[in-house]
């Protein structure tokens, strides 16, 4: 049960109520043991029906920021709801071990000519971002955003937003339809001076499952997530994805079908990579499908995956105001043992590049089960790159054509320190394709780029095929595992 005062908190009805670590997760198990109530999305009339332009002149007003003139390392700005943002959702810091609300007030906004006029009321927040000098050290860049549902994303130095992080995923890919989880509350906690991290408590809700969340936030070169999650499901959570993401992949090299642009590729992402229980390391292209595709990648105890963004020259997107060569990867690193599972890639089809269309998560072999707890930590690494487990070679651009009526050729480019001064007639490519022949496989130095090439033939028919490829010297791998599912 609770206190009087942490439910009176939990409200937003009381000031200076006090907070420990544990509050939250008991929110949540006393939210779960309830029958769930849909989010408060009553908005006065002016606000019902913003368009997305309304919406983006509805300015937050800086000034107003959380802790802005207090000398300290972050500070936070909010959203203003309407458009897709109708949730009403409450913020409160906490400093000195009490909790107060962040009271929504008319005035931190400015309002665009074309947003209709309302009374003002406790309307809340949509969501909010943080600012913290990750760039300059008398510059408070944006670090991370809050905002919509459960999803949340972040940037590295000198990086620009690109794909989102999620706290849950539930029937994500299923015919039956997905159910999307929302955080209703935050807790922000107040930085201390010179502090180089943040803590940020959530609550999460949905009809099958309530949640907590604590996020401790380094940003940086790579900026960091640790996550601490506990889940409380209301139903036993059949279909759940932990660690969520999504991204969009529109075109590449290896997907350029029908594709009428002067951009070599469009993407926030370019691949699936894997650390699997077993140490080896897959890497997934990614694709732009003409039907739902979903891949089931089988695991115990993953040290790791994530959507990456590796192709980082200018030229392979030829975009000056979208910059997709600054888009952040993220990499999901378990904290201790999850089991056994799979990492699920799930690709949509999409004719346009607004869209996200492309989910990852982990899949627990065993769902959790209605009226348990399941608690699960992660660390969540946004920038330009992995964590490299390893020093074996990696793929970093695959290029698939026609190559006769009935057959594709693929050319795979490939890095590494490891590939520098060996002899190519030692270097073997080792490629093989369920229900299909491969033929002149092909490894040799590209001088072009200080890397590698492996390409090979592939007779194509009507069905998809999976490959796998890969080089070697004496049997021994010299790069991580290429896989790939080509699909008419």
């Amino acid at each position: 049960m609770f206190l009087p005062q942490r439910q009176a908190a939990a409200a937003g009805s009381a000031t200076d109520a006090p907070f420990n670590p544990g509050m939250v997760r008991e929110l949540a198990r006393n939210l779960a043991s309830k029958s769930f109530e849909a989010p408060d999305e009553k908005l006065p009339n002016g606000l019902t029906d913003l368009n997305y332009d309304q919406y983006r002149s509805i300015r937050f007003a800086p000034e107003r920021a959380l802790w802005r003139g207090s000398k300290l390392p972050f500070e936070a700005q909010f959203f203003h709801r309407g458009f897709f943002y109708k949730n009403k959702v409450k913020i409160f810091e906490v400093a000195d071990g009490k909790v107060s609300e962040v009271k929504y007030s008319k005035d931190m906004f400015s309002f665009g000519e074309t947003v209709p006029d309302f009374t003002e009321t406790d309307l809340g927040f949509a969501g909010f971002r943080i600012h913290a000098p990750i760039n300059k050290p008398n510059y408070y860049d944006e670090v991370c955003v809050f905002l919509g549902a459960s999803y949340f994303r972040a940037v590295a130095k000198d990086e620009t937003y690109g794909l989102s992080a999620r706290g849950l995923s539930i029937d994500t890919g299923e015919a039956k339809g997905e159910e999307f989880p929302f955080f209703k509350a935050f807790w922000l906690e107040r930085p201390v001076p010179n502090a180089t991290s943040l803590v940020i408590h959530a609550l999460l809700d949905s009809k099958s499952c309530a949640a907590s969340y604590r996020f401790t936030i380094r940003p940086g070169a790579t900026t960091v997530f640790d996550v601490e999650a506990s889940l409380y499901p209301r139903a036993d959570l059949e279909h759940a994805g932990l660690a969520p993401m999504t991204s969009m992949f529109f075109f590449g090299p290896n997907d350029r079908n029908e594709v009428d642009d002067f951009r070599p590729s469009v993407h926030d992402s370019d691949g699936l990579a894997i650390y699997n229980g077993k140490g080896e390391s897959l890497w997934r292209p990614l694709s732009n499908p003409r039907d739902l595709q979903i891949s089931t990648f089988q695991d115990v105890n993953p040290h790791g995956f994530g959507l990456m963004q590796r192709e980082k020259n200018f030229f392979a997107y030829q975009d000056i105001e979208s910059r997709f060569e600054k888009r952040p990867s993220l990499w999901v690193e378990p904290i201790g043992d999850w089991g056994e599972g799979a990492v699920i890639l799930i690709e949509i089809p999409t004719k346009e590049e607004i869209h996200d269309n492309i989910a990852a998560f982990w899949r627990p072999k065993a769902p959790p089960k209605a009226k348990s707890e399941t608690n699960f930590t992660y660390r969540l690494h946004w920038g330009p790159d992995a964590p490299k487990p390893h020093s074996l070679a990696r793929f970093t651009r695959s290029g698939i054509g026609a190559h006769g009526e009935n057959s594709k050729l693929f050319v795979l480019d490939l890095f590494g320190d490891n590939l520098k001064g060996i002899d190519p007639g030692s270097v073997k490519g080792v490629v093989t394709a369920e229900k299909s022949e491969i033929t002149n496989v092909v490894t040799q130095p590209n001088p072009n780029t200080g890397g590698w090439r492996l390409s090979f033939q592939c007779a194509v028919k009507k069905d998809p095929i999976e490959l796998r490829a890969h080089l070697a010297q004496d049997d021994k791998p010299l790069s991580e595992i290429w896989v790939y599912r080509w699909a008419p």
